[in-house]
């Protein structure tokens, strides 16, 4: 085989390779856009208000402590 014809078989190579690497890339995008399509379609994107009666309000018992703790610490760098 002479150079010429390994150098056109490189070519051709390389272009294939190059060519199966865009086609997966622009198969992916199409499929990334299919994706959000549907995700909007079904309102998938929309998140729901979950409300948790049991969790402690913030400011009550021990975090009032905790909070002037801080406040006094931060009062007192001066």
């Amino acid at each position: 085989m002479t150079i010429p014809e390994m150098l056109s078989q490189s070519g051709i190579l390389t272009i294939l390779g190059m060519g199966v690497v865009f086609s997966f890339l622009i198969i992916l995008i199409v499929f990334m856009k299919l994706v959000a399509f549907m995700v909007k379609a079904f309102g998938w994107d929309k998140e729901e208000a979950v409300e948790n009666p049991a969790a402690p309000t913030v400011g009550s018992g021990q975090d009032q402590a905790v909070i002037a703790a801080i406040a006094a610490a931060v009062n007192d760098r001066d």
